[in-house]
């Protein structure tokens, strides 16, 4: 396994930048890692360079294609993003098409944490070409005034903290409602006394609503690969 590789693409006339973490053998499937509101925290490289260390091909998309100075930055970013839901997913899109160029081969999964745990939902949501997409404390509402109605392909991991504050029980019972009416294949995870963030041991210092749980990493995280293990080369 070689160290985080630039990859240069672009989302219109948005120049983003990648990272991607290669597999010391033949990949056994590709994955596309969407980050946190704070684009690519070290946190998000731990785990790219995690999937590659159990043989996965990880790339890591980029959100803004400009640097984020802190979290009011990120904020200010990340709302002027998923402004319009058309333009938010077509950047979503954007780092599906490069993980394809690099790999056109392989399976793929998605996928992400916080803000990038409400993304892969929102590519399942439009039926993407993927095998599995995996939220961890991720927000589990759509931009979109309609859910899910059409077929929902990927099959669905979700990983979520029973105490996050930013996700409302009945967040989560109008999600599994709209999964069931979606016919989605999904599994659903929740760590009873546990916040938003769970993953991530470093939290921004500003964002106080966040907080890391050692237990929930770690059961979230083998869930995924167990889910992994079932995507085909």
């Amino acid at each position: 396994m070689s160290a985080l590789e630039r990859v240069a693409y672009a989302d219109g006339t948005t120049t983003l930048t990648g990272l991607l973490a290669r597999p010391a053998g033949t990949p056994r499937a590709a994955v596309l890692v969407f980050p946190t509101i704070m684009n690519v925290p070290p946190v998000i490289e731990t785990k790219a360079l995690a999937l590659a260390e159990q043989g996965y091909l990880a790339l890591i998309a980029d959100f803004y294609g400009a640097p984020v100075a802190d979290f009011p930055a990120a904020m200010g970013l990340a709302v002027a993003l998923r402004r319009d839901v058309d333009l938010y997913r077509a950047r979503l899109r954007a780092g599906l098409t490069a993980l394809e160029a690099i790999a056109p081969n392989l399976s793929k999964a998605a996928i992400g944490f916080c803000m990038g745990g409400q993304v892969v939902l929102e590519l399942a949501r439009e039926n993407a070409d993927l095998a599995l997409v995996a939220s961890f404390h991720g927000i589990l509402e759509t931009g979109r005034n309609a859910p899910a109605g059409g077929p929902v392909g990927p099959r669905i991991l979700v990983c979520h903290g029973d105490a996050d504050a930013l996700v409302p029980r009945t967040q989560v019972t109008e999600f599994w409602e709209e999964m069931d009416a979606a016919k989605a294949n999904w599994h659903f995870h929740s760590y009873s006394g546990v916040g938003h963030g769970f993953t991530n041991p470093h939290p921004s210092p500003a964002n106080g609503s966040v907080s890391y749980d050692a237990s929930a990493d770690r059961q979230s995280w083998a869930a995924m690969l167990s889910l992994l293990g079932d995507v085909p080369g």
